[in-house]
């Protein structure tokens, strides 16, 4: 049986709601590379989902994050694992978003920018599971 690899995706909306952040996987990710897709990231052992969220946003975003609300779950199976996947709303408490950021150890994304949701639409047909969750959680097909 597969090992199970836990992690968390997070949505940071503008201030109007009308977009959120979505960033560019690097070129070289093992599962998905130069897709666009949530900010996300593993989850440590002994670490909270929330711990998780604020350590992420730290290390890809340069920001301070606050969880404000559950979105979803879901699992997917990868080539050497099954990936199990939170989803979280958060907030932006100090900071402001820059990829990459200057710390090794961790994924670093190419870009970012403001999207809407038809612009992960590419990345959950090629299997971003952030992706599918919030597509799912949003009603909008992916298939």
């Amino acid at each position: 049986m597969k090992p199970i690899k836990y992690a968390i995706a997070y949505v940071i909306y503008n201030k109007d709601r009308s977009k959120f952040l979505i960033v560019q996987r690097p070129i070289d990710d093992e599962d998905l590379p130069n897709i666009w897709g949530l900010p996300a990231g593993s989850v440590k052992d002994n670490e909270t989902y929330e711990e998780s969220i604020i350590r992420s946003g730290e290390q890809k975003l340069g920001v301070k994050l606050e969880p404000v609300g559950f979105i979803g779950r879901d699992n997917i199976e990868r080539e050497k694992y099954i990936l199990h996947m939170e989803e979280y709303e958060t907030e932006i408490i100090t900071g402001e978003p820059k990829v990459p950021q200057p710390i090794g150890g961790t994924t670093q994304y190419q870009k970012l920018k403001w999207g809407v949701k038809s612009d992960l639409i590419d990345g959950a047909k090629k299997g971003s599971l952030c992706d599918r969750i919030y597509l799912k959680g949003v009603n909008e097909s992916w298939q």
